[in-house]
């Protein structure tokens, strides 16, 4: 199997969500500092960072939208990890907003489905926060109802943070209330076959936490597709 890297590097004070603040990288304790610690010639860097959930590539549980909802500790890794892939392409295709007519052609039960949209050509500018595409309400409505056991995007947000309705966000509500996890700001999806590819996204065990920066990869068979 190849592995495909699908998430975003995390730097000291990158930004992730406008209004968000960046993560502060910094050393807790340098390879020199520990010099004095060890025997001639061991030494360690142990690592400090800051950040809020929502930072790099990331992972939504239910509890992110509910208050008694599922946190990252108690996600099954069936909900996370080697999950069949569909991956559905939208990027060129003039609209922002993928509905049920994009994704209608696709078997999604017991699947992660991986919307390329190619808004992550724009990460790390502000253009990336801007007429971002998006998952409908319809869009989200049907996944829950095929079956679908997560759903990631490559965009800033899997709600239309420039709509009409300030505020809502419709498919964080349906998704996450029917207990799928959602993973936004994903990368390199082009690098994924439709179908055939496992996808792997999981989170620290963190408790009382509803968001978590994950690697997320994929697996892609060398012939063929595996389902």
């Amino acid at each position: 199997m190849r592995l495909v890297e699908l998430s975003h590097v995390i730097t000291d004070g990158m930004i992730t969500y406008p209004g968000l603040p960046g993560p502060e990288i910094r050393p807790y304790l340098t390879h020199e500092q520990s010099r004095d610690r060890y025997a001639p010639g061991t030494e360690f860097l142990i690592g400090s960072i800051t950040m809020v959930g929502n930072t790099g590539t990331y992972l939504d549980s239910p509890l992110h939208r509910y208050p008694d909802g599922t946190d990252l500790a108690g996600l099954p890794l069936d909900r996370l990890a080697d999950l069949p892939a569909v991956v559905v392409r939208t990027l060129g295709g003039g609209q922002r907003a993928v509905d049920v007519a994009a994704l209608a052609a696709y078997d999604v039960a017991g699947r992660a489905v991986l919307l390329h949209t190619g808004g992550d050509a724009h990460w790390g500018t502000p253009e990336y926060a801007l007429d971002a595409p998006h998952l409908t309400r319809d869009g989200a409505a049907w996944l829950v109802e095929q079956g679908a056991v997560l759903v990631g995007i490559d965009a800033v947000n899997i709600d239309d943070i420039a709509g009409e309705g300030p505020g809502e966000r419709p498919a964080h509500t349906l998704l996450l209330a029917a207990g799928i996890p959602i993973v936004e700001h994903l990368t390199g999806l082009g690098q994924l076959p439709p179908t055939g590819a496992r996808f792997t996204a999981a989170p620290p065990r963190v408790a009382g936490f509803g968001t978590f920066p994950v690697r997320a990869y994929a697996a892609v068979p060398p012939t063929g597709p595996r389902e």
